[in-house]
């Protein structure tokens, strides 16, 4: 019997704006350390990793003094570059992935095709919540701007829906752990799957 290829990947970006140093084991067990020098999306790359199985190391520096907005974009780019880097061919996998999670008062769902097409819908949040400030400087934009960016340089297909939610964190946490948990489905690798799942032959 033959070993299953090593899904990981190990990336590094530098601008003007920011530095950033990723590794992923997309067979992990959901160990992370993270410093992103954003506390609020530490947390939120925390909860990824833990709900989606994927061993994460992030070390990110930027102009914080001015806004979270570079780094957090530029970590998420870079994090779906390893994502799309680790999967490789895509042979073998689920594929798709879906998720509903509560956290409290806020229930999310995610779902993920790892189509190969980027798209992202993302919807339900309430009237105002790009404009509140989550942990100091962390706003609620930067949820969906960091989905964007995943998804674009992953390859990915998400949908993630806020079905409910009044807490500006819990909505933020319960996004990305639905996205996670969709995520954790779409990558596994499925036995019963022979080759590329796709009738095109290729992701």
């Amino acid at each position: 019997m033959s070993t299953p290829a090593s899904r990981t990947a190990s990336v590094r970006r530098a601008t003007s704006e920011s530095t950033i140093e990723l590794e992923l084991d997309l067979d992990g067990t959901g160990q992370s350390t993270i410093d992103t020098t954003v506390p609020f999306f530490d947390h939120l790359l925390t909860a990824f990793a833990k709900h989606s199985l994927t061993d994460l190391t992030v070390r990110a520096t930027g102009d914080t003094h001015i806004d979270a907005h570079h780094t957090v974009e530029d970590t998420a780019i870079v994090l779906g570059q390893a994502i799309r880097q680790a999967l490789g061919d895509k042979a073998g996998i689920s594929r798709y992935g879906d998720a509903l999670v509560p956290l409290d008062e806020a229930l999310a769902q995610a779902v993920v095709d790892v189509s190969g097409r980027p798209y992202l819908v993302h919807s339900g949040e309430p009237e105002g919540y790009e404009f509140h400030l989550i942990g100091g400087h962390f706003t609620g934009s930067l949820v969906r701007h960091a989905f964007e960016a995943i998804a674009f340089h992953a390859g990915l297909t998400v949908h993630v829906t806020l079905v409910g939610g009044r807490d500006p964190h819990h909505i933020a946490e319960a996004e990305f752990k639905a996205f996670a948990r969709a995520f954790r489905q779409a990558k596994a690798l499925d036995p019963l799957v022979q080759g590329i799942p796709s009738t095109k032959g290729a992701l």
